[in-house]
């Protein structure tokens, strides 16, 4: 149970989560309490201001064919995800796109709603796709999921498609280009998947700090999804942010969700805090993705997260930080970089 002071302190801060993911092709209406972890009515009990949908797409054998159906599905998800802009059940949501936006959100009372797109393979080799998706509200795009696609090296290849250990020795030359349009377009570079190489080289490549929505420190948790010191010292050097997530697989090695807590949560922050200051980490869930754990199994238990982080010294300008500020301070840059 929280306590009064703990629970005000929560409700006060601009809360966001940078990733989630939605149901497809159908799924409960996101306006009434449902099974899956986040839904609009959890968001408002779990005092969860914004969240970060994905139009998720998985990775296929890279055909024409394939490639086209990714998109078509990408460009529904956007849609769907634009469609939770409304107001029932007593519950209003609305789909913000700019920090201002987001930052009124709050202000008002109201939930937020940002679209992204989760997976590159979703424009193929068609980078016009990614103004596409920009005017449909994308605010970042993961550049992979798990299996390299033609813009970068996945952090975990899929034999099962043909992968090798490495296609393109990170970024594709399209990888590149593909950075540059999303500059263009004030789309951030997501880093979460994608291989080591690639990280570093995205890190060179973009005008715009990377950011990494949904992964893990390495020292703590050997996993490939995760960022090692040098790749997370990187991340600091380029003014990133690394958002730790909630996948108990990422947070102790081959854990079982209803073994992690809130403090091994707690960890990753505070060691990222320790490696790179405090202005390079945020917080993010995965939820519907893979992500949950005994403490925070959906987004009504949001505030526990902060009574953990409470209890470990960060104050209310801190908390502030870890919850939103320092990610919004990154796509703001995104913002300005795109507007020069």
């Amino acid at each position: 149970m929280i306590d009064p002071d703990t629970a005000a302190l929560h409700a006060q801060l601009l809360t966001l989560d940078s990733h989630i993911d939605i149901p497809w092709p159908t799924g409960p209406s996101p306006f009434e309490r449902g099974p899956r972890h986040v839904d609009l009515v959890k968001m408002r009990e779990g005092g969860l201001a914004v969240g970060f949908f994905a139009a998720y797409v998985p990775q296929q054998r890279r055909t024409p064919e394939n490639e086209q159906a990714a998109y078509e599905r990408a460009i529904a998800m956007l849609h769907a995800i634009r469609g939770m802009g409304s107001s029932r059940n007593d519950i209003t949501a609305r789909v913000a796109v700019t920090v201002d936006e987001i930052l009124a959100v709050k202000r008002d009372g109201v939930l937020g709603v940002v679209p992204c797109v989760e997976n590159g393979f979703s424009i193929g080799t068609d980078l016009s796709r990614l103004a596409e998706f920009r005017a449909l509200g994308a605010r970042y795009l993961t550049m992979t999921h798990n299996g390299h696609n033609a813009l970068a090296d996945a952090a975990i290849a899929r034999p099962d498609l043909g992968d090798g250990p490495i296609e393109h020795g990170g970024l594709s030359p399209l990888g590149r280009e593909a950075i540059g349009a999303m500059n263009r377009l004030g789309m951030l570079v997501d880093v979460s998947h994608i291989s080591r190489d690639a990280m570093l080289q995205a890190a060179a490549t973009s005008r715009s700090p990377i950011v990494a929505t949904h992964s893990c420190a390495r020292a703590l948790c050997d996993h490939p999804r995760n960022m090692d010191d040098a790749q997370l010292d990187v991340m600091g050097d380029v003014g990133g942010v690394i958002q730790i997530t909630a996948v108990s697989a990422f947070l102790r090695p081959k854990a079982k969700p209803e073994s992690v807590t809130p403090a091994d949560f707690a960890d990753h922050i505070d060691y990222v805090v320790k490696r790179i200051g405090l202005d390079h980490v945020g917080i993010s869930s995965d939820f519907d993705g893979g992500g949950w754990f005994a403490g925070w199994r959906d987004a009504s238990e949001s505030a526990n997260i902060t009574a953990e982080l409470a209890t470990r010294g960060y104050d209310r300008a801190a908390l502030a930080q870890l919850w939103g500020g320092n990610f919004l301070r990154v796509l703001r840059r995104a913002e300005e970089i795109a507007d020069g």
